[in-house]
């Protein structure tokens, strides 16, 4: 899985997209609400790591996600 963290302009927020080994886009959520996204791709017990690494993630980098 891939992370991407873009940064919004003016009124558009930061967001993030998790994507598959294939680059399809699997999650496409706010930086501030990542809950309902994780949990739907049930990685709820994981959202620590993961937003962990998203605040560390500069943005339009995109990061390999080990899971």
């Amino acid at each position: 899985m891939y992370v991407i963290k873009v940064k919004g302009i003016a009124k558009i927020p930061d967001y993030v997209q998790l994507r598959d080994e294939k680059f399809t886009l699997l999650a496409y959520f706010r930086v501030d609400r990542p809950d309902k996204s994780l949990e739907k791709l049930g990685l709820a017990a994981k959202q620590d790591y993961i937003m962990e690494l998203i605040r560390e993630l500069p943005f339009g980098q995109i990061q390999k996600l080990e899971i």
